[in-house]
């Protein structure tokens, strides 16, 4: 596993700990000795104790940059989270690429308990905004994904992509990739970024490419046909 900051590889470990916090965001924790390319000091964040003990945090110098609170570490923690003695973690956005051997890992460190399974349905998916049919298909891919609602992504040739509208926003899923989107604008009413695709999907996830699909609460209906 290696971290990657201002083109500097700061952390290239073989023993990274994987720490499931519950939350939407997988954290690995490092031995302090795996921290090779840039300088540790003592950072100014403070907070209250955690079931993983008290923090703390550190700087980190990285090509003459100093990233103020980039890491944390515990260093009495409970009994239950003994292993994490002497190793850090980096805060969220810190890390610039993450590598798991020599392929990158968009966004953050996957969690091997996380599932995405994705699976064509001939079901009806229609998507209204107000009395406009702005899709309409019976060859949707269903995506489920643990902790998140089922989506809907549907071929372009079944949306009125011409209602659509690129946006400059981007954002990446260390399971699916990075997400391009699409503003809806329909008679006078604009709706920003209410679509979303992958162009260029991770390889475990081929078959959302080119696929468009909705957020539900800023259409006005997304209909799925009971069968």
């Amino acid at each position: 596993m290696r971290a990657v900051i201002g083109g500097v590889t700061v952390v290239d470990s073989l023993r990274a700990s994987l720490l499931l916090e519950g939350g939407p965001r997988t954290v690995y924790y490092f031995h302090r000795d795996d921290v090779r390319g840039g300088a540790l000091a003592p950072g100014s964040r403070r907070d209250p104790p955690g079931p993983t003990g008290e923090a703390t945090w550190w700087d980190l110098t990285v090509g003459g940059r100093r990233i103020e609170n980039a890491m944390v570490s515990y260093d009495a923690p409970p009994a239950e989270f003994a292993a994490l003695k002497g190793h850090v973690a980096f805060a969220p956005n810190v890390v610039e690429h993450w590598l798991e051997e020599d392929e990158e890992v968009w966004g953050h460190p996957n969690d091997p308990y996380h599932r995405v399974d994705v699976r064509p349905s001939a079901r009806r998916v229609r998507v209204r905004v107000g009395n406009e049919t702005i899709a309409d298909t019976r060859h949707a891919v269903f995506l489920f994904e643990t902790g998140h609602p089922a989506r809907y992504y549907l071929p372009q040739s079944d949306v009125r992509m011409d209602l659509l509208v690129p946006t400059q926003r981007s954002t990446v899923c260390p399971y699916k990739g990075r997400a391009s989107y699409w503003t809806i604008k329909l008679a006078g009413r604009e709706i920003a970024d209410a679509v979303w695709g992958y162009l260029d999907p991770v390889p475990e996830c081929p078959r959302i490419k080119g696929l468009v699909c909705f957020y539900p609460d800023k259409v006005d209906a997304i209909e799925v046909d009971p069968a």
